[in-house]
């Protein structure tokens, strides 16, 4: 089944979301289908903010060491490309591409001192330029364009989450992925006013996966979610550690 295919199933695809070579084989073990970076993990877990504060390179690295680890198909989070033109950022990635991913999640927003919408014009017109080049090059990438309008908090999230989808849709996308939707009545609506697959991120007050898939959500992604997750619980126990004055938080079950 190719990585397109994983999103015309009945259930949608559960994405596990990994930062190194570790994560991505414990993902695999678990019998997941497929897995996603995570670019706010990666950055953190090199002492960087999210936001393309890393380095491409230190990116490229990264993925290199989980391709390395697992045979499982795998794309990659490149933010808004890290690259101030559209060529810039095919370069990225066609780097990424020969380097054996399945698809990349590029997303409308940029951070400089706080996260904002790029135009969606000129952002769905490099989107058109990717795509061309891509499919006169025989390479054959999953375009998963995220929309930030409902995790800036967009006055009109929802309007203008439809009309940026079709925008897209209509620019080659293979799926859009909004973050921070949860609102039953926003998936559906979003879902029904596009062909492409649907993506949407854990949150707290997400609908189970089966809601989800009725709603009509084909693809559910982690985020940094259980990267923070495990980094809380990494300080608890160190905290059981010091205040027990002994290893036994270490060596107690799960």
């Amino acid at each position: 089944m190719t990585f397109k295919q994983l999103h015309e199933q009945p259930e949608p695809l559960l994405i596990c979301n990994v930062w190194d070579a570790a994560s991505a084989t414990i993902a695999e073990q678990q019998g997941f289908q497929a897995i996603g970076t995570s670019s706010a993990a990666m950055a953190k877990m090199l002492g960087y903010e999210d936001g393309e504060k890393m380095k491409f390179t230190d990116l490229v690295y990264l993925v290199k060491r989980v391709t390395a680890s697992t045979s499982l198909p795998f794309t990659v989070d490149i933010e808004a490309g890290f690259g101030s033109t559209p060529s810039a950022i095919l370069e990225n990635i066609n780097m990424l591409a020969d380097m054996g991913a399945a698809g990349i999640n590029i997303e409308d927003s940029l951070v400089d001192k706080e996260r904002s919408l790029c135009d969606s014009y000129s952002f769905a017109r490099t989107l058109e330029t990717i795509k061309e080049a891509l499919l006169r090059d025989g390479k054959d990438l999953f375009l998963n364009v995220r929309t930030d309008t409902f995790l800036i908090g967009h006055p009109d999230q929802l309007q203008e989450t439809i009309r940026r989808a079709q925008l897209y849709e209509e620019a080659g996308a293979d799926g859009i992925f909004v973050p921070c939707m949860v609102k039953e009545e926003d998936i559906s609506a979003v879902a029904q006013c596009t062909r492409l697959p649907l993506n949407v991120m854990c949150m707290p007050d997400l609908p189970a996966f089966g809601r989800l898939q009725a709603l009509g959500v084909k693809r559910i992604s982690m985020g940094n979610f259980l990267f923070e997750r495990m980094y809380d619980q990494f300080a608890r126990l160190l905290q059981s550690v010091r205040s027990d004055s002994n290893f036994s938080p270490v060596f107690a079950p799960c």
